[in-house]
């Protein structure tokens, strides 16, 4: 029996020069974010940020005219990543009822931001300043996500009167993120790991009921 000769498998084929552009700009981006989160933006290097993209720093100014533009680069990933979660989520939500999407929207907070602590790391390291970067954060992206939260059929917590909605708010921003942006103290706290799959919906549970009953 004559044995059929396997196809032979072409070569990948090589990327173009605009996809290894985008590539390079796609991995810095990544590492400014985590060297914002951690650092802050003053405690940030550009060469840190070179270092963990894998790269050179003059690469860095050719793909961002500054710093601070670097760093809007970064704020817009992470919170177009939950912006994007928050809205598949609540889209894929067949109740009607409020209080039990209120409940999965905010389960869905919890889980983004325990895969994402920096974006707690930057809100908090922002919000404390009354700088250019903190004005255009709230109005790019805080403001559009807050105002999801106050839609009856967005995560607008019920049972609360207008004038407690701010303070429900950053209860949920606070509750669901903190424990994961310092894991490393809860850890050596409570002898919890927040990082397991079983303490992240324990804790999303936990802070839906806590919210709405």
């Amino acid at each position: 029996m004559n044995k059929i000769a396997p196809v032979p498998r072409r070569p990948p084929k090589p990327r173009t020069r605009s996809a290894q552009r985008e590539a390079t700009r796609e991995r810095i981006v990544e590492a400014a974010l985590e060297a914002f989160a951690e650092h802050g933006f003053r405690g940030a290097s550009t060469r840190d940020i070179a270092e963990r993209a894998r790269t050179n720093q003059g690469l860095i100014t050719y793909h961002f005219s500054s710093k601070d533009a670097l760093w809007r680069a970064a704020a817009d990933r992470i919170f177009g990543m939950l912006a994007k979660r928050m809205t598949e989520q609540l889209n894929a939500l067949a109740s009607e009822d409020p209080r039990a999407r209120a409940r999965e929207a905010i389960r869905s907070y919890v889980r983004f931001a325990a895969g994402h602590p920096e974006l707690f790391r930057i809100m908090v390291d922002e919000g404390k300043n009354s700088e250019p970067r903190m004005r255009w954060l709230v109005d790019t992206h805080l403001k559009p996500a807050y105002e999801r939260f106050l839609r009856p059929r967005g995560v607008r917590i019920t049972g609360f009167d207008d004038a407690n909605l701010p303070h429900a708010y950053y209860v949920m921003a606070g509750a669901g993120s903190l424990i994961f942006a310092v894991a490393p103290e809860c850890r050596r706290l409570t002898g919890l790991d927040p990082e397991t799959d079983a303490a992240i919906e324990a804790h999303a549970e936990f802070v839906a009921r806590l919210l709405v009953p």
